[in-house]
């Protein structure tokens, strides 16, 4: 594996172009009135009866990680409603928010020690939900560390939302990394350990993160429905599309041909260039 400190200055140099060229702006939305519970402690598995996604999005940060800065009300990373890659015009926040396909049905702020905000979605057609949480800039690892422990099965936690429990992280059909690609900057202090041998799907949307994540990835019990081969702005419309294929049951290539789709349209490439750069399995 190439050193991830030898590259990461190189691929942050040309991801900042990337960023520009989306024409990156803050909006903020509403906050519906919901009632939410979270329990974070040792918890029993149950079975959702709805399909789950669970996106982690690490927040944009000048100062915590590797990057070449981007405007610095961009890469504030304790600043959830004007970050890059939650608040912002291509943020998960607002592009989720302004969706014809998702409602939103709660916002919750600081739901756990981590995280600054965390938001459901529910599909408009489909029993699916979609929980997001905003991690600070500065808890790099700590995303990290609780995506493979979702992605193998080793952590959960119960969110309550109005009447019914859904369970995420290590319960959710879909779990979703969103950010920068952390793994360049460090190493991971102790590998995945797979707890059970459930299907579950993941999505990381960071720089060349199938070079990066699929040793540690192959120990859990995920496959990769979409991860990247190169260089890419992890913006939200990849992850809206292809998350729309995926609750109409498609195959993973078509899934993958969606998110490449919205990837050439926002970045004004070719379908081709964008079907290299987003890719699907081992």
């Amino acid at each position: 594996m190439v050193s991830a400190m030898s590259n990461k200055k190189f691929f942050n140099l040309v991801l900042v172009s990337f960023l520009w060229l989306s024409g990156c702006t803050y909006s903020q939305t509403t906050n519906p009135a919901a009632q939410t519970e979270t329990k974070t402690e040792t918890i029993a598995k149950i079975k959702n009866e709805a399909r789950i996604i669970h996106v982690l999005v690490a927040l944009c940060d000048n100062e915590n990680q590797g990057i070449v800065p981007v405007p610095a009300f961009l890469g504030n990373g304790e600043d959830a409603q004007k970050n890059l890659y939650w608040g912002a015009a291509y943020g998960v926040k607002t592009f989720f928010g302004k969706s014809a396909n998702w409602t939103k049905i709660a916002e919750i702020d600081n739901p756990k020690e981590n995280v600054l905000q965390r938001l459901i979605f529910k599909h408009k057609r489909e029993n699916v939900y979609f929980i997001a949480d905003a991690y600070r800039g500065s808890k790099m690892r700590e995303t990290i560390d609780d995506f493979f422990a979702a992605a193998s099965g080793a952590k959960l936690e119960n969110v309550k939302i109005n009447d019914s429990t859904v369970q995420i992280l290590g319960s959710a059909n879909v779990i979703a990394f969103v950010g920068h690609n952390g793994l360049m900057d460090f190493d991971l202090k102790n590998e995945p350990q797979k707890k059970d041998d459930e299907k579950r799907e993941a999505i990381i949307l960071a720089c060349a993160s199938r070079n990066y994540f699929s040793a540690p990835l192959k120990k859990t019990s995920a496959t990769p429905l979409v991860w990247t081969a190169n260089l890419m702005a992890p913006e939200a419309y990849i992850l809206h599309d292809a998350l729309e294929g995926w609750v109409k049951n498609e195959t993973a290539d078509q899934v993958r041909v969606r998110a490449a789709a919205a990837y050439a349209k926002y970045q004004k490439i070719s379908q081709k260039s964008a079907e290299r750069l987003l890719v699907t399995g081992w």
